[in-house]
């Protein structure tokens, strides 16, 4: 299995699997967003890795080129983002498309989810949801959203900046003043 996409904890340490452990323990190399905060889980569980490379939104381009031929040749990697899963909103999807398109094996380890961990918690999950990602900074596309999204019967999960986040549902409210909304935040600290 020479690319092995590992889902981390998006808060409680305690939250990774044994899998995903397994696979940081075994692997050749772990591809971390931040090598640093990637070192606290591995420290927290005693694992000493074979290597630590950083591959983040700056350098993955590069990076996906320069580790191609490491996976081609059998060497196992482990892909692990600062929270989650890589390539949903983080860092690894060019790295995973560039693996497949060589017709590399891709595994995915999976994990806990900030999406469907506020979906749930906050009561509005009810089967079809959206995911948006990182909302837009932009006003006038963070308009177009909320007017495209008035046509949406399901609940929309999306990222933001605790400092754009009034702003956000303050547009939000001007647009579509009835949606029901949930802010959730450090899902699993406390």
């Amino acid at each position: 299995m020479p690319l092995l996409v590992c889902a981390t904890p998006i808060g409680n340490l305690a939250d990774v699997t044994h899998r995903v452990l397994d696979a940081l323990r075994d692997a050749e190399l772990v591809l971390c967003e931040d090598t640093r905060r990637t070192q606290v889980l591995l420290d927290r569980y005693g694992i000493r890795a074979r290597g630590l490379v950083s591959v983040h939104r700056h350098n993955e381009a590069r990076q996906a080129r320069d580790l191609l031929p490491r996976l081609q040749s059998g060497e196992t990697l482990a892909l692990v983002s600062d929270a989650g899963l890589p390539g949903v909103n983080d860092p690894g999807s060019r790295l995973v498309e560039a693996a497949l398109a060589a017709e590399v094996e891709v595994t995915v380890l999976p994990g806990p989810s900030a999406v469907e961990t506020a979906l749930v918690a906050s009561g509005l999950a009810g089967g079809q949801y959206r995911f948006l990602g990182y909302l837009p900074r932009r006003a006038a596309e963070l308009e177009t959203l909320w007017k495209d999204s008035r046509r949406w019967p399901y609940a929309a999960v999306a990222f933001e900046s605790p400092k754009r986040l009034a702003a956000s549902l303050g547009a939000l409210a001007c647009i579509d003043p009835t949606r029901r909304v949930a802010v959730c935040r450090e899902l699993t600290k406390r």
